[in-house]
């Protein structure tokens, strides 16, 4: 499996890196399995959540690069450090001690192999618990049957389908082609089930961020999932869009203002709008945000707490380990 890095061909990128080598591939990373931080997070989804918490591990780097990420001083400014395959099987079994529902690996594609072997040797030394597969879905499903083994549930991003939209902001025209693609492998792979409390410990979630000045892209997003996934996944249409100001589109109107720049919030025609798209399809099974403009969404992982406390409370960071925790 660890063969896959070097020429590394995880990805639909294919950029051939010798990531065992040490080179970067196009996710930034080598064959390094490194974290930026873990947590027990209560901003995901009720049955995804449930009264425990989430217990999300973010990866760093990302095949992808979206330019308006909200992670993005983990997917485009490399913060992170290594952890060996033991540590991050402690880490699991730590978060799963610390009370979380599940295991949420958030962008970890170009990682495969490391976490496929790390979440195999948690299981090993007892973790239970289920564990999610959170990504951009622009993923091989040759990759992903290489995690199937030890992943439940699947929170996959179905961001656009527009071959153009891709092209600008993910450098990526073929990502419509590929994000479909994967998302039908995983209703193959996953059924919907809940457990008696309620909480999701198997099937897809299929998430769709609402970006400004785009309503059309998310038209033909929810056309898509009532035609190919109503009734065998869950949909989670979020309007948090936040622009961040790292990235070059979140450096205010004065940088090429117009139509399109992603430089502002959903405004709340746009919201309502979206909201009445989900009775003409018939979209009844799944989850919407309300509209909370607010820059609480967007983390710091220069902290310890890169959330805030309202949203998670942070048990290992990249630069303090577990803090003044004692390191189990």
């Amino acid at each position: 499996m660890q063969s896959l890095y070097s020429p590394c061909t995880l990805c639909p990128r294919n950029c051939g890196a010798d990531r065992l080598g040490g080179r970067t591939g196009y996710c930034r990373e080598t064959a390094a399995l490194r974290i930026a931080a873990a947590a027990i997070h209560r901003g995901e989804e009720p049955p995804i959540t449930g009264s425990g918490g989430s217990g999300t591990i973010f990866i760093s780097g990302c095949n992808l690069g979206c330019s308006f990420c909200q992670n993005y001083q983990i997917s485009h400014e490399g913060m992170g450090a290594a952890l060996s395959l033991e540590a991050f099987a402690r880490l699991c079994l730590v978060l799963q001690g610390e009370g979380a529902e599940n295991i949420n690996l958030v962008t970890g594609s170009h990682a495969v192999p490391a976490l496929a072997a790390g979440i195999t040797a948690a299981r090993a030394q007892g973790l239970s618990i289920p564990v999610l597969w959170n990504s951009s879905a622009y993923e091989l499903p040759e990759s992903l049957s290489l995690m199937e083994a030890v992943l439940d549930l699947y929170l996959p991003d179905l961001k656009t389908l527009d071959p153009a939209l891709g092209a600008r902001f993910f450098h990526a025209p073929d990502y419509p082609y590929y994000a479909q693609k994967a998302i039908l492998w995983m209703l193959e792979k996953r059924p919907l089930r809940f457990n008696e409390a309620g909480r999701l410990v198997s099937g897809v979630l299929i998430r769709h961020l609402v970006l400004p000045d785009y309503l059309e892209s998310t038209r033909a997003v929810l056309q898509w999932f009532a035609d190919k996934a109503q009734g065998r996944a869950l949909l989670s249409l979020m309007m948090q869009y936040t622009p961040v100001p790292a990235s070059p589109l979140g450096q205010g109107p004065s940088q090429s203002p117009g139509p399109g720049r992603l430089d502002r919030y959903v405004h709340t025609q746009e919201y309502e709008q979206v909201l009445g798209w989900l009775d003409t399809f018939a979209i009844t099974e799944g989850f919407y945000q309300e509209l909370l403009p607010d820059t609480g969404w967007l983390p710091d992982f220069s902290r310890f707490q890169p959330f805030s406390s309202d949203l998670s409370r942070s048990v290992w960071h990249w630069k303090e380990g577990y803090g003044s925790r004692a390191d189990p």
